[in-house]
């Protein structure tokens, strides 16, 4: 049993070398993360579907602002939610004079400090997207309509922080590509559950985004220029794909565009207070996982399968066998060796480790059974709706 221990622990480090190499080399063949210049900035509108309910929405509009100074920034908030526009307003009040006086008009936020790089702020309130229509989608369309055709449109979550330099390593991209798309991280969270859902994307996402040609995008953070958006049609022939992300992905090949992975980070934070709120997150994470996999061709799903599903396997082996034998070398092996080689992937890509050991052992062991509910539970809470889920084009609200 020893020598099938070390074995497996052997396995899991190779492949965990072999696509921290890729990685590594990907990245450092990205687009450099380069502040970029004041003219550039001024051509980039930050469009931002907001939802109130985070704690930390604030604070990441406040930071966006700041970081992103000299962009028009567009927030796309639901009629009815009156705790999102109150933040809104409070954000351009502490930051200059007036309000928003009508519901679509555009104000300058005059924030001290920042010369003549000042953001403009424009609220949108957005009307319920019908049923069989991805609200995300829905209220994209209507703010890409009133862009000009030399601006670049850069889709932002309201909890995703945009460092600038990660904003130039983006307009770097789509010097090479139709759609540039960005790298996920998180920052530490408040909570258990929310520690569980940052290892799994601090520790996954670099190592999954970057070895590969993208087969999808980062839909927290990508941009492409109006121009190209608007040849593919928009998002009107996508509106009843529930993964936004997948269907941005697949209308930008359809079109004969291409897409550039970066390798800078966007900081993400989001609160989750409960496991149940954390199930339900990994669980429709997973659902979409497995809409994905579906669209591949069968060589792909071969290799994301070898690629990202073996690892949690044989972690569950080596763990039950340094167990049941007493011999906990092959495990201390593999741990100390998969601690350094994320490592050297956060430290390479992210400037820092982004790595908390238990959390970390957990969120990885847990995988298997969050992939195996995402591949039989058909129902998932996004957002303010509950979707039955039957294909990427064809799902229902649950009344």
């Amino acid at each position: 049993m020893s020598r099938w221990g070390w074995g497996a622990a052997a396995g899991y480090l190779a492949l965990q070398a072999g696509k921290t190499v890729a990685s590594l080399r990907a990245a450092s063949a990205a687009p450099p993360a380069v502040p970029p210049a004041d003219p550039a900035v001024a051509k980039v509108v930050v469009v931002q579907p907001i939802l109130s309910g985070d704690p930390g929405l604030e604070d990441a509009l406040r930071d966006n602002l700041l970081s992103l100074a000299g962009a028009r920034f567009v927030w796309l908030v639901d009629e009815d939610d009156v705790e999102a526009r109150r933040v809104a307003h409070r954000i351009v009040r502490s930051n200059g004079s007036g309000d928003f006086s009508a519901p679509n008009l555009a104000r300058t936020v005059r924030s001290n400090g920042l010369g003549d790089r000042l953001p403009r702020v424009e609220l949108r309130l957005c009307p319920p997207a019908p049923d069989g229509v991805n609200p995300k989608l829905a209220k994209l369309q209507p703010a890409l309509d009133d862009c000009a055709d030399d601006e670049v449109f850069l889709v932002l979550d309201d909890d995703t922080r945009l460092p600038r330099a990660s904003l130039g390593a983006l307009l770097g991209g789509l010097e090479r590509a139709t759609l540039a798309t960005g790298l996920p991280a998180y920052l530490p969270g408040r909570t258990p559950w929310a520690r569980l859902v940052e290892q799994f994307v601090d520790n996954n996402a670099a190592l999954t985004y970057l070895p590969m040609a993208p087969v999808t995008i980062n839909g927290m953070c990508w941009a492409m220029r109006v121009a190209d958006l608007r040849a593919i049609g928009g998002f009107t022939p996508i509106l009843h794909n529930l993964t936004d992300d997948l269907a941005v992905a697949g209308a930008v090949r359809r079109g004969g565009g291409t897409i550039c992975q970066t390798a800078s980070p966007q900081w993400i934070t989001t609160t989750v207070e409960s496991p149940g709120h954390y199930v339900r997150l990994m669980h429709r994470w997973m659902l979409f996982a497995n809409l994905l996999l579906r669209r591949q061709p069968l060589r792909t799903v071969a290799a994301i399968s070898v690629l990202h599903g073996t690892h949690p396997n044989l972690l569950w082996a080596v763990l039950a066998g340094s167990v049941r034998s007493r011999r906990p070398g092959p495990l201390v092996a593999l741990l100390s060796g998969r601690w350094l080689l994320l490592q050297v992937v956060h430290r390479r890509i992210y400037g820092r480790s982004l790595h908390a050991p238990l959390p970390s052992l957990v969120s990885e062991l847990v995988q298997p059974a969050h992939l195996g509910h995402g591949a039989v539970q058909r129902t998932i809470r996004w957002r303010t709706r509950t979707y039955r889920v039957r294909s990427d084009d064809d799902f229902s609200p649950v009344r």
